[in-house]
């Protein structure tokens, strides 16, 4: 089969099963296969692939029809311009967190010691290390697998970013030692009833535990309110994700427990994305 054929043939199974990014998720997986880039499929569409490329090639594509994440397919995403390892044990990184990381870039100072709550996959913290020099870094997740995936992309990265990590196996903040200048957090927030209406590719492959939020979506915002204060530096800071109806809530969760000149910082859509605030000196 020659090059653009089998891309042809990728993009129309995946938009037969309703996958909406058909076209480009068929690219991509071509070039994962193929070890090709964007422009071979205009400059070499008629290269002949071999029969194990055509083969992994089908059998991708008939995966990602079964709504399996591309991610998981070819085992790595972008995010911040880094390429990080993921698999099932930890929440594919959105382009929303972006925002956690790029409001933490603001604020961070080089040298700072900053824990990263809720790590999985290590991206944020990892990503910030990466922008901010001599950062002392501490990754706290309670999954045992997901701090194999952070350790994994902390080595992979480690000739790109400044500073140190580790990461500790914690609920929350039991077994997190010692004070910092900043807490970032992006931690599990969708309401229960709502996870049966996710799409397939997370109610069905992103791990549980990294999305249940509880009830009212609110469970660990409420435990990082009450115990994050005796974590941080007097002035230290806290900066969350949280959904996009959540800015009233979890302000109001911060300035029962102490916090200060809390605000909310809005995503590209317009929604509201991150909160932060101030421990009260």
């Amino acid at each position: 089969m020659k090059y653009r054929k089998a891309y042809e043939w990728g993009k129309t199974r995946l938009d037969i099963a309703g996958i909406k990014e058909n076209a480009l998720d068929a690219r991509l997986l071509l070039e994962f296969v193929c070890h090709t880039g964007a422009g071979d499929l205009y400059a070499h569409s008629e290269r002949e692939l071999t029969d194990d490329e055509q083969q992994r090639y089908e059998n991708l594509i008939m995966l990602r029809a079964e709504r399996k994440p591309l991610q998981h397919l070819t085992g790595y995403t972008e995010f911040m311009g880094l390429r990080f390892f993921v698999n099932s044990d930890v929440l594919i990184p959105r382009q929303d967190t972006e925002i956690l990381v790029e409001e933490a870039m603001i604020d961070v100072s080089d040298g700072d010691r900053v824990l990263d709550m809720c790590t999985g996959s290590g991206c944020v913290l990892l990503s910030l290390m990466r922008y901010k020099n001599d950062i002392k870094g501490v990754g706290a997740d309670i999954s045992t697998e997901a701090l194999k995936v952070a350790g994994k992309n902390y080595e992979s990265l480690n000739g790109e970013i400044s500073g140190s990590a580790k990461f500790v196996e914690s609920d929350m903040f039991e077994k997190v030692e010692g004070t910092f200048d900043v807490i970032l957090a992006n931690p599990p927030y969708i309401r229960t009833a709502d996870i049966e209406g996710l799409e397939d590719e997370v109610r069905c492959h992103d791990p549980a535990i990294a999305l249940d939020g509880g009830e009212d979506g609110l469970d660990f915002y409420r435990i990082i309110a009450e115990k994050a204060g005796a974590h941080l530096e007097p002035e230290g800071r806290l900066i969350m994700e949280i959904g996009f109806d959540q800015a009233q809530a979890v302000s109001g969760l911060l300035d029962e427990n102490g916090f200060t000149d809390i605000r909310i910082i809005k995503d590209l859509a317009g929604l509201d994305r991150v909160v932060y605030a101030r421990r009260e000196q």
